[in-house]
């Protein structure tokens, strides 16, 4: 089974405690962004992450905003899942943008990166990089991505979310003050033309299903194709709704 969460932010204990200890051999698990086990390169970080890439699970994940791209970037580009990812460990795959995979049989089409509203109090190259928003060739390698699937995949990943799911969530963004980023409008854009059947994302540290289709996902683990054999939601305690 495929399960999600997001935003966890190099906290070990949000993988270690609760619903993702019971993920078995053969599950993965995939965090929308904002991983940050990759930040510092420390010793401690080395070995944390060894621990991450030996779990039974298949570990994989988005690039959020906070993100320490220059050490990311040093990982190797292997072949994986149909498409390209950077390699951690042996179970453990950084899922690029604009790339689809096929995860369990399922199209998965993923973009990471975000923009970080706090990034005027954050050190550049020390708690901030450039890197957190994508290129023109993030973009085009997308557009060739979905082309190639005539613009239909199964779901759609990504870290922050098109205008129109982040406006259901209702956040308070101050028109004068906000200004939707060129991430936000290519996600419009993908949203608009693509054909898909579940698109989740990450980054406003909120669980917020929105019908059967998209979700707001950050703490609660919660299974990516919620109709497949074997797929149990899993409620905040951690423990799956008992059956009626």
């Amino acid at each position: 089974m495929i399960y999600l969460m997001s935003d966890t932010h190099g906290d070990i204990a949000r993988l270690r405690t609760g619903a993702v200890r019971r993920l078995h051999k053969g599950d993965t698990l995939i965090v929308l962004g904002d991983f940050g086990f990759i930040w510092d390169g420390s010793k401690k970080e080395k070995q944390v992450l060894q621990w991450l890439a030996h779990r039974r699970y298949q570990l994989l994940f988005l690039d959020g905003s906070h993100e320490n791209f220059d050490l990311l970037e040093k990982y190797p580009h292997v072949p994986f899942a149909g498409d390209i990812a950077q390699q951690l460990g042996p179970r453990m795959y950084r899922l690029e943008r604009g790339a689809v995979y096929t995860l369990e049989g399922h199209s998965v089409f993923t973009f990471g990166g975000g923009e970080s509203i706090d990034r005027e109090s954050r050190q550049e190259k020390v708690s901030w990089w450039r890197q957190e928003l994508p290129t023109q060739e993030d973009f085009q390698r997308a557009d060739a991505s979905l082309a190639k699937l005539d613009n239909r995949v199964d779901a759609i990943l990504t870290h922050d979310g098109p205008t129109r799911l982040i406006s259901f969530l209702q956040l308070n963004r101050d028109s004068v003050l906000y200004e939707e980023n060129a991430l936000e409008k290519y996600l419009d854009g993908v949203m608009h033309r693509a054909k898909y059947g579940r698109w989740c994302f990450g980054r406003y540290h909120l669980d917020q299903p929105m019908g059967g289709s998209a979700a707001a996902v950050y703490r609660k683990l919660i299974p990516l194709f919620p109709k497949d054999k074997g797929a149990k939601p899993v409620s905040k305690s951690g423990k799956s709704p008992a059956k009626g």
